[in-house]
């Protein structure tokens, strides 16, 4: 696989930022790209050295505690479009996160990989944080529109539009994939020299378990939701 220089890799923060001095002017805030590809970059840096530790120290203590820390943040960073930031909204964004995003997970792991034995770092890390993170967007899309709605609409019409925005970007991935784009899982892989074919079969695994993990924990919040309104 072509090695990128840390020199080469530099010019990829150029539309970064452009974009960055057109977000200030039009904006007035500046503040929101700068930190945010700070975060990346050292977040980035962070993880890379942490999981080469991880995958030499096969540990599945460490790997639930991984995992659990995943969804911990994943639902925290859920509640930043959200009126209702407390703990009760917390607590049903990481219920449904952890059911929805785990049976997923667990599916891939003992069903379609089916691997021996079961806790191997280099997969269930990358596939937990496709899973949770894919899951916290639709969760948090989900949530803010059902917020708006049910002020207006009653919860069985409010639940169907907010399940529905929720789901655009799966559902818009799905039908562009192949036409429009080549996925990150799909394009990693041919640049390092695997079989076009076997890449399509994990990107069929990893474009059903986003859209799987994504809807049902939309659909679990939406079901603690209606507990409220005596549904």
């Amino acid at each position: 696989m072509q090695l990128i220089s840390l020199t080469n890799l530099l010019f990829m923060f150029i539309p970064i930022i452009i974009v960055g001095f057109v977000y200030f002017a039009w904006t007035k805030n500046l503040k929101e790209i700068g930190l945010a590809t700070f975060r990346m970059v050292t977040q980035l840096l962070i993880i890379g050295y942490f999981l080469t530790y991880i995958f030499k120290n096969d540990n599945s203590v460490m790997g639930f505690i991984i995992i659990f820390f995943m969804i911990s943040v994943s639902s925290f960073i859920a509640l930043r479009n959200v009126k209702n930031k407390n703990l009760d909204t917390y607590t049903k964004f990481f219920i449904s996160i952890a059911i929805g995003g785990s049976f997923n997970l667990a599916l891939v792991l003992f069903f379609v990989l089916d691997l021996h034995p079961f806790y191997q770092p280099r997969f269930i890390i990358p596939l937990a944080g496709m899973i949770y993170a894919n899951a916290m967007n639709a969760i948090s899309l989900g949530a803010e529109r059902f917020e708006n709605e049910i002020i207006t609409k009653d919860y069985i019409t409010a639940r169907a539009i907010s399940f529905k925005a929720s789901l655009i970007p799966q559902i818009n991935a799905f039908l562009a994939v192949g036409l429009v784009s080549l996925p990150g899982m799909m394009t990693g892989q041919i640049l390092s020299g695997i079989s076009p074919i076997i890449a399509v079969r994990y990107q069929i695994v990893v474009m059903a378990m986003v859209l799987g993990s994504a809807g049902m924990s939309v659909m679990i919040y939406l079901y603690l939701q209606g507990k409220k309104y005596g549904i």
